[in-house]
């Protein structure tokens, strides 16, 4: 951002947080479109059916620590268009599904193909006791965007629709407060970061309304050792990323500091967090990676390529510089924590 750029004039900017919230969630934004976030990028629970499989076997291991309740809740926060919920109760055992109560927390409308069983809301459920499993919910949390100036001072950065910035007022009260215990900048001029406070009261919301049970959030993430210097705001169209222009044309997503959510979580009393990456979540929910054995293609051909098939999605799942690199914050409340 150049010193002429920040002189300009900001009546026509506004904070990215409100920008986003706008050209996202508005009336005509880009998560009410009937594609969904299908249409324009690839998660875990599109990469292949192992991610329902595992989150099922998870929810069993919820069942389990809470001894079977007549009731057991499972919600899919951020639900897109219901895939991982309609995966999960596919995968679950019978006996398990009868008494699962199914609920996908969404702000579209309703897909068409959901199963009936599933109850479709735009908020959370008043009380959960279950599993509540957040998957890249928290990366659509909108956040304002701190930005060093030449002075040395972090300040808001401002956005017009177009996508062109200019820089506002000081960072102050507990935005400031933020920044300096979960991404202290420098003084260097054109240094970034994404305030993620309002992704820790998000995250604190929703676990608030756990009664006994685990909230997972699986997303993109970074802890306070390895803050990138420029943040990390940018936007996604049709599976390819792009300038982050809060126009309702494209996705707009920022790292989560998946670190920073979990600390908040203490206010509540509750046990501390686990942090770890998808690769060990799923392998420690009994995700196999291993090929199948040379000799099973002779004995065997169609089994050979389906085990072959099923290994190389699990490898996407855990694959380092990819989705295994995903975090999840795994808080468990009033049990156990069942992955470990």
């Amino acid at each position: 951002m150049t010193d002429e750029a920040t002189r300009e004039t900001a009546e026509d900017a506004r904070g990215w947080r409100a920008a986003t919230e706008a050209a996202l969630y508005g009336p005509d934004g880009f998560y009410r479109r009937p594609e969904g976030p299908a249409g324009h990028f690839r998660t875990s629970v599109h990469a292949s059916g192992l991610f329902a499989e595992a989150v099922a076997e998870l929810l069993c291991r919820v069942d389990e620590a809470l001894g079977r309740p007549e009731a057991l809740d499972f919600v899919d926060m951020g639900a897109g268009r219901g895939e991982l919920v309609t995966g999960v109760l596919a995968a679950l055992p019978a006996d398990v599904a009868a008494r699962t109560r199914a609920y996908a927390v969404e702000i579209a409308d309703r897909p068409s193909r959901l199963p009936d069983r599933v109850t479709w809301l735009t908020e959370l459920p008043r009380t959960v006791t279950g599993l509540l499993f957040a998957n890249e919910w928290l990366d659509n949390v909108p956040v304002d965007v701190a930005e060093v100036d030449a002075a040395g001072t972090p300040r808001l950065v401002l956005v017009r629709r177009d996508g062109t910035e200019v820089l506002g007022e000081r960072v102050s009260g507990a935005d400031a407060e933020w920044l300096e215990r979960w991404w202290p900048l420098g003084t260097e001029p054109g240094q970034r970061a994404e305030i993620g406070l309002p992704r820790d009261r998000a995250w604190a919301s929703a676990v608030a309304g756990l009664q006994r049970g685990l909230a997972v959030a699986v997303d993109y993430a970074h802890t306070v050792r390895t803050r990138p210097p420029f943040g990390t705001l940018t936007g996604f169209r049709e599976g390819r990323g792009t300038a982050p222009v809060p126009d309702g044309s494209c996705d707009i997503t920022a790292h989560v500091a998946l670190d920073a959510c979990a600390a908040l979580d203490t206010a509540l009393r509750l046990p501390d967090a686990l942090l770890c990456t998808q690769r060990d979540a799923l392998r420690a929910l009994g995700l196999i990676t291993a090929r199948p054995p040379l000799t099973l293609a002779s004995t065997h051909p169609t089994a050979y390529v389906r085990a072959l098939s099923t290994a190389g999605e699990a490898a996407e799942l855990v694959a380092p510089g990819g989705l295994g690199d995903f975090g999840w914050l795994v808080q468990p409340v009033a049990v156990d924590n069942p992955l470990v």
